[in-house]
């Protein structure tokens, strides 16, 4: 007799439940093909450890008794469907994030790409809520060259896809932003590019007038255009080897040859099929250029 495979998880001390939920493999692989089958999501590529672990954080916070009250909601409730991306898409981001990136991108990445071209095509793949492009917009507009680039920023959650087009920050987050932009040395301070407002931060919002926002799936969605400069940072970390491989050879078809790449700073090209067709422009801050079709 083949016994069942179990996930055991314990849900934190903090949380008042000493109660050890289990997960069963063949609930994540029903999370999985409801999820696929009724709203066209696909997470069976995804790393499975990151994956329970958001099943997790889901069935803890909505306090559900087990997986399959997921499944269930899920199968009976097509609004949560919402819910469920926010959590498993994992919406953690700020402004100027490595602001040793933001240095090259502003000393080295853009002025070579200018070099050639008199406007350029960036696309930030995974965008979030948006301070990413926050954070390029105002790295542009203090070259002077904000108007001569043309932005897309996609993410798969269409609530936090609305929620970055309205260029929003809790005012709580800015101290952080704010280190961070003083580190990357910008110009002058981030409270210049922003209003605060019921404890919020409204940026100017004619920062984003050359931003395209689209709901687009990495996974499933086929190439759409032709770019410079693509950022995909810090989002394949969630992916399994096969799944990487495959954004990979989507993000190679996106960019023009001799194109930049940006990944995240625990991601990495050197392994994947189409290594060969980049070449390393920073290894510390994981910059790869296009140089084959």
């Amino acid at each position: 007799m083949i016994q069942s495979q179990k996930v055991i998880f314990n849900p934190q001390q903090s949380s008042g439940s000493k109660k050890t939920i289990e997960v069963e493999i063949a609930d994540l692989r029903k999370i999985t093909e409801v999820v696929k089958n009724r709203y066209g999501y696909d997470f069976s590529d995804y790393a499975k450890s990151s994956f329970r672990r958001r099943i997790q954080r889901i069935i803890e916070i909505l306090q559900f008794s087990s997986a399959k009250e997921v499944i269930t909601k899920l199968e009976n409730d097509p609004s949560f469907i919402n819910t469920f991306l926010a959590e498993v898409t994992v919406n953690v981001t700020e402004m100027f994030r490595d602001p040793s990136f933001w240095r090259e991108a502003r000393d080295q990445i853009i002025p070579n790409l200018f070099l050639n071209h008199e406007t350029v095509n960036i696309w930030h793949a995974g965008c979030s809520s948006g301070e990413e492009v926050m954070s390029m917009c105002i790295m542009l507009k203090e070259m002077d060259i904000l108007h001569k680039a043309n932005i897309i920023a996609t993410d798969i959650d269409k609530p936090i896809l609305e929620k970055a087009k309205q260029g929003r920050v809790p005012i709580k987050n800015m101290a952080l932003n704010e280190k961070n932009y003083i580190r990357f040395q910008g110009q002058k301070t981030l409270s210049h590019y922003y209003e605060e407002k019921d404890g919020m931060a409204i940026i100017d919002p004619t920062l984003f007038a050359g931003v395209s926002y689209r709901n687009f799936d990495l996974v499933k969605g086929d190439v759409f255009n032709k770019f410079d400069l693509i950022l995909c940072r810090n989002v394949m970390i969630y992916f399994n080897q096969n799944l990487q491989n495959r954004v990979l050879k989507k993000l190679h078809e996106s960019l023009f040859k001799y194109s930049y790449l940006a990944i995240g700073s625990k991601e990495s090209l050197i392994w994947c099929e189409i290594a060969n067709k980049f070449i390393i422009v920073n290894n510390e801050e994981k910059v790869y250029k296009k140089i084959k079709d």
